[in-house]
């Protein structure tokens, strides 16, 4: 895991050995230069697989130069098929793009940002499901990529808000690619590849999970091969010249990370917080639990109101730009317990909700998708637009009732009505949803029938790869840890979109298809307990420190806002109520505050 870093066109050496520098928390191990006219790639490397300083990056062979962040599971049974000098996964990448050009990316089974400079043209590759990140920065005679957006902001000569990324910030937590907040700094989209050469820039897709058919419709076979697929997940995942670790909540998705990797001789040392007097978010003694019963050692943190406070700016600084999920800062802290361990990668569970159901609202979902079927709806739909509410079941039966694209991603906070109330601009009704349009439009094209799988597509693309995964790979890599997840390997993905999609649903369970699997490897009681999510009181501290006033102060100056909407949301908050949208309205407050004023 490292980070990645280059510019074609004319740069200051000074200016673009400091940017790299500003990487250096991704791989503190070694660092590598090539520097030419017009050219400038570096790599910051955390070694992880061939610890020698033959496989150091950037990798050059025939005039082809790699830059490469990321891990390849499969690189052994690849290194079979190629000529090889070193034992690491970087030069499988380098002589898999010169064996077979650019479908090499086909062959790859792991997470990876990848540059490859090959005679004055310059390809950048994401991975399938956006576990790595890549940002990148053109003008007419300049262009600049990197692993963070930090990295690029010296070459930015003036920094203006992108107002897409704040709407859609607002809407679903994380602005979707191409957007970031800074206008003229975009991201790589999961399962795109890009091309640049003399000015020329070109997107394209290279992978989509979405299946042409359905394969699997019985249940039994369905059971076996999630198990087995996911087994050979984990066991990939575990592979490296370090210590493997993982977190630990207790709950079902991280507890069957660890059982089966134990099954295969692995016996993880596993991480997991708590937060003395708050016992609804503690986590630590179901970690407990689960470890004793594994036989694991379980290292716990617990987590204060100073310490949340103390990490606030790092983990600003870690995200580069707004990210509406409290989880960060906590989950950064216990990174930082995981680096003085001197670990350097950790498994978690991200994905399995959004692959099996996890979520109580998919249900719901499914249930209100029923109500677009009625005949006479009609009088409903005007009855609800002549009486609005704020309260998301109105804005729910509106859309059956129009005809709208219900479901907008697990993420989705504020509605355009209330967008249209808070902001000082015209949000037309509907208007979010040009950010998630091009991903409705690939659903269709594939003609699935079911909803339940556009709200797993959905939340795979955008609720996992711009959110849950971009939170992961900044707080580890700020403490240079690798985060490895294997629900979200493409070979399990793909496999359970085969799947017939009401096997998922039919029994009335959230994750019904995963419990069963886990009855193998762990005992009932951890397999249905009730979903606690990874939580913190932190509504509780802002209140306590009166650190909500820094919305309003901040929107004084910016005046993005209207005064009065904003303290009802405010007012609303110190009441227990609308905690995530007062979470990223903070956020948002905090990072302008220090961008802009």
């Amino acid at each position: 895991m490292c980070a990645i870093f280059g510019i074609l066109g004319k740069y200051d050496g000074v200016i673009a050995r400091k940017a790299i520098g500003l990487l250096s928390h991704r791989g503190p191990d070694y660092c590598g230069i090539v520097e030419r006219e017009n050219l400038f790639i570096a790599h910051n490397r955390l070694s992880i697989v061939d610890l020698s300083e033959k496989a150091s990056q950037p990798m050059i062979k025939d005039e082809v130069i790699l830059s490469f962040n990321g891990e390849i599971y499969n690189y052994k049974a690849l290194q079979k098929e190629l000529d090889f000098e070193t034992s690491s996964d970087t030069e499988v990448v380098l002589k898999a793009y010169l064996k077979w050009g650019l479908s090499f990316v086909d062959k790859l089974e792991g997470m990876f940002a990848i540059s490859i400079y090959d005679k004055g043209k310059l390809y950048l590759f994401r991975d399938r499901l956006g576990k790595k990140p890549l940002y990148y920065m053109r003008t007419p005679k300049l262009f600049v990529f990197a692993s963070e957006i930090k990295a690029i902001l010296p070459f930015l000569k003036t920094k203006k808000l992108n107002k897409d990324a704040l709407h859609a910030y607002l809407s679903f937590l994380a602005p979707p690619p191409p957007h970031t907040f800074y206008k003229g700094i975009e991201k790589l989209e999961s399962g795109h590849f890009a091309v640049y050469k003399e000015e020329k820039f070109e997107v394209k897709a290279y992978y989509d999970f979405l299946p042409s058919s359905i394969i699997i419709t019985s249940k039994a076979e369905a059971l076996e091969k999630i198990e087995n697929v996911l087994e050979q997940s984990i066991s990939k995942r575990l592979m490296g010249d370090v210590e493997v670790a993982s977190l630990l909540s207790g709950g079902l998705d991280s507890s069957l990370i660890a059982s089966m990797s134990a099954q295969k001789g692995t016996r993880l040392k596993t991480f997991s917080l708590g937060y003395e007097g708050y016992e609804k978010y503690d986590e630590r003694k179901y970690a407990k639990e689960v470890s004793s019963y594994l036989g694991l050692e379980n290292i716990d943190l617990e987590l204060t109101k100073k310490k949340f406070f103390d990490n606030l700016d790092n983990v600003i600084y870690a995200l580069d730009e707004p990210l509406n999920d409290p989880a960060a800062i906590p989950l950064y802290s216990l990174f930082e317990r995981v680096e003085q361990e001197g670990i350097k990668v950790v498994l978690s569970g991200e994905g399995a909700d959004e692959l099996f159901l996890g979520y109580k609202h998919y249900f719901e979902y499914l249930d209100i998708e029923k109500a677009g079927k009625l005949k006479h709806k009609n009088w409903l739909n005007k009855h609800l637009h002549s009486n609005f509410s704020m309260h998301r079941e109105w804005e729910w039966y509106k859309r059956i009732f129009s005809s709208e694209v219900l479901f907008r991603s697990s993420g989705e906070k504020f509605t355009d009505m209330q967008k249209n109330l808070l902001m000082k601009e015209n949000i037309k009704d509907g208007f979010s949803m040009q950010y998630l349009q091009k991903y409705r439009d690939a659903y269709e094209e594939f003609g699935n029938k079911d909803e339940s799988q556009w709200y797993s597509y959905i939340d795979l693309k955008h609720f996992q790869a711009e959110h849950f995964l971009t939170k992961l790979d900044r707080v580890s890599m700020a403490h240079s840890v690798e985060g490895r997840t294997p629900f979200l390997d493409h070979k399990l993905v793909e496999l359970v979109f085969s799947i017939e999609p009401s096997l998922r649903y039919a029994a009335g369970i959230s994750k019904d298809l995963l419990k069963t699997v886990a009855k193998t490897y762990l005992p009932e009681n951890i397999i249905h307990r009730k979903k606690k999510g990874f939580s913190s009181p932190y509504l509780e501290w802002l209140i306590e420190e009166n650190e909500l006033e820094v919305i309003t102060r901040v929107n004084q100056q910016s005046g993005l806002f209207h005064d009065k909407v904003l303290q009802e949301y405010i007012n609303e908050g110190k009441k227990g109520r609308y905690k995530q949208h007062i979470w990223g309205l903070y956020l948002f407050s905090k990072w302008y505050e220090k961008e802009f004023l």
